[in-house]
């Protein structure tokens, strides 16, 4: 998979909206860019069904999502309407037909190689794996997660990521495990005790010297 901090590639993809150029429809946004095995299958139906149900969530964050599977668009499309019956909720938001893999290697979104196969996969390693990429509106790749096929994702787990990621972007703190917005946050290690004192003049908690913990900045 590609590196937190490297410029997220561009390419040209067919989608169900559509041919795009990647990073001319990110825009100036905060994206998130996730891939699922296959059409048709089960635990898929229920991703693509959970981000249909937070995607409001996500544009509220100022946040594009888009999908991605090896399957034709026109598989994609004919898959919405059981999406919507069995998970109640329609997707509206793009999935790109990746038939030729070209944005699947481009982002290591494919298992690990089978040997002793004429073309070096088998039908199985041509799949997805189930992989997420949150992408800043510097085109850079600010998170990198990669299940394998029969887990299912945490997509609420998205979201808080999300939100610790921009809030992190806008000031200089770092989110402790297990945080949720509005919870207390540390100061970033990179902050001396002078600086932070400028921006926290009524002091932090601080069970250790590297960790000082103040109310989540608004």
């Amino acid at each position: 998979m590609l590196s937190i901090g490297s410029v997220a590639p561009d390419f040209t993809a067919e989608t169900t909206e559509g041919p795009i150029r990647f990073h001319d429809w990110l825009g100036d946004a905060w994206a998130v860019l996730f891939s699922h095995p296959k059409s048709f299958t089960p635990v898929c139906t229920t991703e693509l069904g959970a981000v249909a149900r937070l995607l409001p969530e996500f544009h509220r964050r100022g946040t594009k999502v888009i999908g991605l599977s090896v399957d034709p668009v026109e598989s994609h499309v004919g898959w919405s309407a059981d999406i919507e019956r069995t998970q109640g909720h329609a997707v509206t938001y793009p999935m790109i037909g990746d038939v030729d893999l070209a944005v699947s290697k481009l982002y290591g979104m494919l298992p690990a190689e089978t040997p002793g196969t004429a073309e070096g996969r088998t039908a199985a390693a041509n799949a997805t794996v189930r992989t997420v990429f949150v992408i800043g509106p510097d085109k850079q790749i600010k998170l990198a997660l990669a299940y394998p096929m029969t887990t299912g994702r945490n997509f609420d787990e998205i979201l808080r990521a999300l939100d610790s990621l921009q809030l992190t972007a806008r000031h200089k703190v770092a989110t402790p495990a297990d945080w949720k917005p509005g919870e207390d946050v540390i100061i970033a290690g990179s902050v001396s005790d002078e600086q932070a004192r400028q921006a926290y003049p009524d002091g932090w908690k601080a069970p250790a010297p590297y960790l000082r913990i103040v109310p989540q900045p608004r």
